[in-house]
C-alpha cells in the first residue's frame, strides 16, 4: 500500500470516530431530557397527592342539661371521742390487795375493780361507834338529871340554876353524840373507799398499780374507763364553710336537716349514721375553725366472753373522715363532669349555639360528684353541652353535634354515687 492509500484510511477512521462521538452526545442529551421530564412528572404527582382533601365540621357528642337530685355532702377530718371518760383514783391510803378486772375488757357500773386492805378501816369504824355508844349513855344520864331538876323546881328545894345547868349539860352531850356519829359516818365512808367500783359502763384500760403496792390519793390514775356506745365524733369546720352550712340548713331544720357518716381509716364507709348535736360557742384563733360534734352508735362486732370481751368498730381518739350529709336531696342543674374544662380564669364548658357554632360559657360549680357536675350559673336548662370531641372544638367554629355515647348517658342516671355529692374541707387534726 502506498502513502496515498494510508492517508485516506486514517482520514476515514477519524471521520467515523467523530460521527460516533456526536451520536453519543445526542443520546445523553435525550436521556437527560427524559429523566428530567419523568422527575417533574413524579414531583407533580406527589405534590398533587399531598394536597389535603376538603373536610367537614368536627363531630362532637352533646348532652342537654337536666335537673338531677343530689344529696349535698361536705367532708371534714375529725376524731372519735368517748362520751364519758373516768380516771379511777384511790380515795384512801392502803395496800392494794386484789384487782378484779381483765385489762381491756368492758365493765358495768358498780363492778368491783380494786379491793384495798380493809382491816385498819374496820377497826377505826368500830372505835368510832364505841365512842358514840359511850356518849349516848352519858346523854341518857344527863336527861334523867335534867328531868329531876325540873321536878324539884316546883318544891322548896328546887333551884332554877340547877335546872339550867342540867339542861345545858344534856344539850352539850347531844352535840357530842352528833359529832361522834359524824365520825362514824366518815369512818364508814373511808371503809367503803377500800372497795373501788366502776362508776360507768365502758371499756377499761391497763392497770397502773399491781397487788401489794400502797396506793394513796396522790398516786395518780389507777386505770381509765371510757364509754363505748354511743360515741362522739368531733370535727373542726373552717368559719367560711360553717357560714355556708348555716345558710344551707338553718331553714331546713337545723341539726335535723343533716346526718353524720364517717369513713374509717382503712377507707371503708361506716354503716351507722350519726346525729349532729353541738356547735361550739367560740372560734379557734390559731386555725380559724369552729368545732362541731355529733353522736354515732358503736354497737358490738364480736363478743369474746372468755377473753377481751366485746370488739367494737369505733375507738376513742380514732382519726376518721366525717361526711356531713343533707337528709333530703336537692335538685341541681347537672352536666357530665367530663364536659367541664378549666383554665386560670376558672371552669368553663362549650355549648352548641346558633348555626351549630361552639360557644364558650364560663360556669360556677356547686356540690358535685365524680361523674355529675352541679352548675349554679353560666348555662340554662336544656342547653346542649359538648362532652365528647372537645379537643377539636374552637370557640365560634361550626361543629357537627350528635348524641353523646351510651357511657356518658348512663353516667347521668341516678345511682348510689350520683345520689350524693362531696366537697372536701380538710381542716385536719384533732379539734
Amino acid at each position: 500500500m502506498n502513502a496515498t492509500e494510508r492517508a485516506l484510511g486514517r482520514l476515514a477512521s477519524l471521520l467515523i470516530s467523530a460521527l460516533l462521538i456526536s451520536a453519543l452526545r445526542v443520546s445523553a442529551v435525550l436521556v437527560s431530557a427524559v429523566l428530567v421530564s419523568a422527575g417533574l412528572g413524579f414531583a407533580g404527582i406527589s405534590a398533587a397527592d399531598a394536597q389535603p382533601a376538603p373536610s367537614g365540621p368536627p363531630a362532637v357528642g352533646v348532652i342537654e342539661t337536666v335537673k338531677r337530685p343530689v344529696t349535698e355532702t361536705s367532708e371534714f377530718l375529725g376524731r372519735i371521742e368517748a362520751i364519758n371518760r373516768v380516771n379511777v383514783v384511790a380515795r384512801v391510803t392502803a395496800f392494794l390487795e386484789k384487782r378484779n378486772f381483765v385489762e381491756g375488757a368492758e365493765v358495768k357500773t358498780g363492778d368491783l375493780l380494786y379491793q384495798l386492805e380493809r382491816g385498819p378501816f374496820e377497826a377505826d369504824l368500830a372505835s368510832k361507834k364505841a365512842q358514840v355508844a359511850q356518849l349516848q349513855a352519858t346523854l341518857v344520864n344527863a336527861k334523867l338529871t335534867a328531868d329531876r331538876a325540873k321536878a324539884l323546881l316546883s318544891g322548896p328545894a328546887g333551884q332554877q340554876s340547877s335546872v339550867d345547868a342540867a339542861v345545858a349539860n344534856q344539850q352539850s352531850l347531844e352535840a357530842q353524840v352528833q359529832a361522834a356519829q359524824a365520825q362514824v359516818d366518815l369512818s364508814q365512808i373511808n371503809l367503803d373507799y377500800t372497795l373501788i367500783h366502776s362508776p360507768i359502763d365502758g371499756k377499761i384500760g391497763r392497770t397502773a398499780v399491781t397487788e401489794g403496792n400502797v396506793v394513796t390519793p396522790s398516786s395518780g390514775t389507777l386505770t381509765t374507763i371510757v364509754s363505748q356506745d354511743p360515741m362522739y365524733v368531733t370535727f373542726p369546720v373552717p368559719v367560711r364553710e360553717a357560714l355556708d352550712l348555716r345558710e344551707r340548713y338553718a331553714t331546713r331544720g337545723g341539726f335535723k336537716a343533716v346526718v353524720i357518716r364517717i369513713r374509717l381509716p382503712d377507707g371503708r364507709l361506716y354503716d351507722k349514721v350519726g346525729e349532729l348535736n353541738f356547735v361550739n360557742n367560740t372560734i379557734a384563733q390559731n386555725t380559724d375553725t369552729i368545732s362541731l360534734r355529733g353522736t354515732i352508735p358503736n354497737s358490738a362486732l364480736y363478743d369474746f366472753a372468755e377473753a377481751g370481751g366485746m370488739v367494737r368498730e369505733l375507738t376513742d381518739n380514732e382519726f376518721v373522715t366525717v361526711l356531713l350529709e343533707g337528709v333530703k336531696p336537692v335538685e341541681v342543674l347537672a352536666i357530665p363532669r367530663a364536659a367541664v374544662l378549666s383554665d386560670q380564669e376558672g371552669e368553663y364548658v362549650y355549648v352548641v349555639g346558633a348555626d351549630n357554632k361552639a360557644e364558650q360559657r364560663r360556669i360556677e360549680l356547686g356540690q358535685s360528684t365524680s361523674t355529675i357536675a352541679a352548675v349554679t350559673s353560666g348555662i340554662a336548662l336544656g342547653d346542649k353541652v359538648i362532652v365528647e370531641g372537645l379537643q377539636k372544638v374552637r370557640p365560634g367554629e361550626v361543629v357537627a353535634p350528635g348524641p353523646a355515647s351510651a357511657l356518658i348517658q348512663s353516667s347521668m342516671k341516678p345511682s348510689a354515687e350520683a345520689g350524693s355529692s362531696s366537697q372536701a374541707k380538710s381542716a385536719g387534726g384533732k379539734p
